[in-house]
């Protein structure tokens, strides 16, 4: 897809992420699809897909061109075929297809992990569509391109493709991390922690609401969703920040069940809850929704404090530069949480309201600014350094770099593979090659002491250079 969009409209940002940026776009209107199966009523599934739509991870890695828009709208499209089976036996081809794009996205054992949620989940709530002969077809018809892109690869490179694919790329991941990204088993709770906001605030009920309505089949599938794919992530040995973005559709669904159990016990008249049958209410909510209204103001009073110190505007603690796109997102952001808390104390269900859209509003305005995609502060400026690099370096040489992490930002803007390499090597190649292009951070090329050197070009405190001149090859060995 994304050589598509560039054969139409050219190498560029927007073309690289327009296919995951759509992709996970569509997966919105599918996770209401998914919900219209899962519930009675249609207030759930709305409530959960405006939910997800208001994620922060689930917005910023679907914009990027990663494959995790394609993985959230595989998985949900397959759990939804899976459910609509229950009705049409026919939709089960489609689960199979599904689950066959999936392992051809993501590699085989994640599509066997997602596989397995569908399998527990029909096993405990629906056992008869696993005799059906259209759910092993479309498993059959899925994986057969599978198997014969596997299988062509193997015959083509061998041992080769067995080792770096299968078990280097995936399945040592489960013991050992990969490229130095270690974690702690908590690693991911942590990651839900902080960017699970604002709907974390009600995880506690959710996950009480979804306990108590383990019987039904919208909890069945959050539960075995959940805690298969949590726990399996929680236990690899590499950790990565975006393995738990197919969580969150099933985050959302918990959610959006809860809230939508808050909107319905509202008076429609006065638009509140809990005056008519108190009783019912408590049996449900515990904490009660309105006793939430203290967090919301205090993550107000903390948007209000950013946005003043974005402004320029504290004289204690003064910020490098003014951040007005900031600043603007933030103000936002405690606009939003100071309204919510007002009519939650107020027991008024219009909270759900200004949250929703507050929220989306904020996203809204934190995507238009420079700063969504915040690894790129964390290093270099990356395209002043690209551009010095395609404008002096021709398109097949090999360009090495002091830096110690490889950098696909840097490689997509340049067109060029920047291969980071240590100082031996770095002399090595310096002293072996006949065309060396070196991109050095100052205090390696002044330890390196290169000769016969001829600067190509500074950008943000890196320099390339190549030598001038010819290799001096060394003479040969005496033998006696």
């Amino acid at each position: 897809m994304i050589a598509l969009t560039y054969n139409s409209w050219g190498v560029n940002e927007w073309t690289a992420r327009l296919p995951s940026a759509l992709l996970t776009a569509f997966s919105v209107p599918l996770l209401y699809g998914l919900g219209r199966e899962l519930f009675p009523r249609r207030t759930p599934a709305i409530c959960s897909a405006l939910v997800y739509l208001t994620l922060l991870p689930v917005v910023r890695q679907g914009r990027l061109a990663m494959l995790e828009g394609a993985v959230l709208f595989l998985l949900i499209l397959m759990l939804w075929s899976v459910l609509r089976s229950r009705r049409d036996l026919r939709y089960a081809l489609g689960s199979g297809l599904a689950f066959g794009f999936l392992c051809l996205t993501k590699g085989v054992l994640l599509g066997a992990l997602l596989g397995l949620i569908a399998f527990l989940f029909l096993l405990w709530d629906t056992p008869r569509l696993l005799k059906s002969p259209y759910l092993w077809l479309g498993l059959l018809l899925g994986s057969v391109p599978v198997i014969g892109w596997y299988g062509a690869q193997g015959l083509h490179y061998g041992s080769i493709f067995l080792d770096a694919n299968l078990l280097s790329q995936s399945l040592r991941r489960i013991w050992q991390p990969i490229e130095n990204h270690a974690g702690a088993p908590w690693y991911y709770l942590l990651e839900l922690l902080k960017y699970g906001w604002p709907w974390l605030l009600f995880g506690l009920q959710s996950g009480q609401f979804t306990w108590m309505n383990r019987n039904f089949s919208w909890a069945k599938l959050i539960i075995v969703w959940v805690g298969v794919y949590f726990i399996a992530i929680s236990f690899m040995g590499t950790k990565l920040p975006w393995y738990i973005l197919p969580v969150y559709p099933a985050f959302a669904l918990a959610i959006g069940a809860y809230l939508a159990e808050v909107w319905q016990e509202g008076n429609a008249e006065t638009g509140r809850w809990g005056l008519e049958n108190p009783d019912r209410r408590r049996e449900f909510f515990c904490p009660q929704p309105e006793n939430l209204w203290p967090l919301f103001a205090v993550m107000a009073v903390i948007g209000l404090i950013a946005c003043l110190y974005y402004g320029h505007l504290l004289p204690v603690l003064q910020p490098i530069v003014i951040e007005p796109d900031i600043q603007l997102a933030i103000a936002s952001v405690s606009i939003t949480m100071a309204f919510t808390a007002m009519l939650l104390f107020r027991r008024d269900r219009q909270f759900l309201t200004i949250l929703i859209w507050g929220t989306y509003l904020s996203l809204l305005l934190f995507v238009h600014s420079n700063h969504w995609v915040w690894e790129l502060a964390e290093d270099y400026p990356v395209q002043p350094v690209a551009a010095l690099i395609e404008q002096n370096i021709p398109d097949q040489a090999r360009v090495y770099t002091s830096h110690p992490d490889s950098r696909p930002a840097l490689n997509f803007y340049s067109d060029r593979k920047v291969r980071p390499t240590n100082n031996q090597k770095l002399k090595e190649i310096w002293q072996t090659t006949d065309h060396p292009y070196l991109l050095l951070d100052s205090s390696t090329f002044n330890a390196l002491k290169l000769q016969n050197v001829k600067p190509l070009g500074k950008a943000e405190g890196w320099i390339l250079v190549t030598r001038q001149g010819p290799r001096i090859k060394s003479s040969p060995t005496l033998q006696t």
